[in-house]
């Protein structure tokens, strides 16, 4: 009983202006969350809708009638799942490699005891105010290294992204000097360090900076099309790209049934493919957000 009270005691009592105010900033946030939710909502909404809805309705999140068709032609023209594929290929492999290059460079910048590390740190910087531009990159990886057509042409020229670097490189700098001295006087070397302390402690900042890795490999348009010219190889953003170039042909289209729906509506098949470029890398989310805030350093060190 006496514990009870004690916890009673210790609770904070709000005041109905406090209570107020939460319910406010409550409000806000939801509010800001429909204007951020409810566009995405229309556009899954109008691919499985028919001509006549999405002519006849301005805004909608449940369509009256569902219909299938343009995803059938997704399915029918554009070889969405090889380009599904090939972009799940190039995220993955390209994910892996920003991270391994960014963990290796960023962590003997952190230590203090490295010396030219301000110099090789200034030098990263200087990376994120000037750039050669497009066409000398170009040269370089068509002419010098012959990565046209590899996925490799995707991966190297951004093997590492400076700011990116600099995040780890600044939470790394941020851990107890303690762990590592302990570390040390067990006998663990850098190598040991890095894998074994390091690595496992900032959980928080590799998911979010490889989430960050994993949309730009995703969403990679540019360097796509620039370097890769074989169809095999080309990503979802390509091939959905083509899908939208092509849909002013539908309606010439006769060889296929569509059902008691008819042919597929341009706008809808647009928002079809604004639906498969985009789902797939929301997957990821939920399984990344936990590290965004989570403390992984509460009660690694003790006094």
């Amino acid at each position: 009983m006496a514990k009870k009270s004690v916890v009673k005691s210790q609770k904070i009592k709000r005041t109905p202006g406090d209570q107020a105010v939460q319910v406010l900033i409550y409000v806000i946030v939801g509010l800001f969350a429909l204007v951020t939710v409810l566009p995405f909502l229309y556009v899954v909404a109008g691919s499985f809708a028919t001509e006549r809805e999405l002519t006849e309705r301005a805004f909608f999140i449940i369509p009256s009638e569902f219909s299938l068709n343009a995803y059938q032609y997704l399915l029918k023209t554009g070889d969405v799942f090889k380009g599904l594929k090939n972009s799940l290929i190039v995220t993955v492999v390209g994910t892996f490699i920003n991270m391994f290059f960014s963990c290796t460079l960023a962590y003997p910048l952190s230590r203090k005891y490295f010396r030219g590390r301000n110099f090789f740190t200034n030098m990263v910087i200087i990376t994120m105010l000037f750039s050669g531009g497009m066409i000398p990159i170009y040269i370089v990886v068509i002419n010098v290294f012959h990565l046209k057509n590899t996925y490799w042409a995707l991966w190297l020229p951004i093997a590492i992204n400076a700011f990116n670097m600099i995040i780890i490189k600044n939470y790394f700098q941020g851990l107890p000097s303690e762990l590592e001295e302990a570390a040390r006087m067990d006998g663990c070397q850098d190598l040991g360090i890095f894998v074994k302390i390091i690595l496992p402690l900032s959980k928080p900042v590799l998911a979010s900076v490889s989430l960050f890795y994993a949309v730009s490999h995703w969403n990679s348009y540019m360097n796509a099309m620039l370097y890769i010219d074989d169809d095999e190889m080309e990503v979802v953003q390509i091939v959905l790209r083509r899908i939208i170039f092509l849909t002013s042909g539908i309606t010439q289209d006769s060889t296929f049934d569509w059902g008691i729906f008819g042919q597929p509506p341009e706008k809808a098949v647009k928002m079809a493919t604004t639906v498969v470029a985009t789902v797939p890398i929301l997957i990821v989310y939920p399984f990344v957000q936990k590290y965004f805030t989570q403390g992984v350093m509460v009660g690694a060190v003790k006094g």
